[in-house]
């Protein structure tokens, strides 16, 4: 019974973590097209306002847009000594990444416990099993093969079935933190060019392709970079 109880939750959080990620993905990646779309701050923050936060890149702009805003009207008032901009942003899209980190990892845990435990629950019901079917064989007073083999034979059953449950909880743990370990990246990455937009006030997609726009003004700076080295006399 405890491991057919495992078992329907196993196969809950994987239906129901897979299905969350997936559309985690599909509703950043139309955010994140807004974001990089949008002709200026303003259309991103209409569109929060109007649209329910449904993931982590919505929820981490929301946050980082509040941070930035509360700092000005707080510098406004002269209330203390508060750091500068960059430092008040940081914390709070720090606090932001956590808390979007621990809500996409919740429920692994579980996955994680089952994928430990169930073998052993299997195998302990296995041993318990055959001790039981020992007894009643001694209890009868006959060891034959036909005797044995049927009791024995159940009780190896529980092993096969506590494996039964730890196999996919295993692959569906080791699946969730892939996927979630992918999508934790993407989101430090935004929250760096969300910080870099709020403290410059400018999008800068450090992705897209750079436009040289004449030959010689490469050449100057790659000359400022790369200075040439000083000759010695006798050169």
């Amino acid at each position: 019974m405890m491991l057919l109880s495992m078992s329907v939750l196993t196969w809950y959080l994987i239906l129901q973590k897979s299905l969350q990620l997936w559309l985690t993905h599909k509703h950043a990646n139309q955010f994140l097209q807004l974001f990089w779309q949008a002709k200026s701050l303003q259309e991103v923050i209409v569109y929060l306002n109007q649209k329910p936060i449904e993931e982590p890149f919505s929820s981490l702009a929301r946050q980082g847009i509040n941070a930035s805003f509360h700092y000005d009207q707080l510098v406004s008032r002269n209330v203390g000594r508060m750091g500068s901009h960059s430092e008040f942003l940081t914390g709070h899209l720090r606090r932001a990444l956590a808390e979007e980190t621990g809500r996409l990892n919740s429920g692994l845990t579980i996955l994680a416990t089952v994928a430990s435990t169930a073998p052993f629950i299997g195998l302990l019901g296995t041993v318990l099993g055959i001790y039981e079917a020992l007894m009643t064989i001694s209890m009868q007073g006959n060891a034959s093969l036909e005797t044995v083999a049927a009791p024995v034979g159940e009780a190896l059953i529980m092993t096969a079935f506590g494996l039964a449950v730890a196999i996919p909880a295993v692959l569906g743990y080791n699946g969730l933190v892939r996927g979630n370990r992918h999508l934790l990246s993407q989101l430090e990455g935004f929250a760096q060019d969300l910080h870099t937009c709020l403290n410059t006030g400018a999008r800068l997609d450090m992705k897209s392709r750079l436009h040289i726009e004449n030959l010689k003004r490469y050449s100057d700076i790659h000359l400022f970079l790369y200075p040439p080295a000083p000759r010695t006399r006798g050169e």
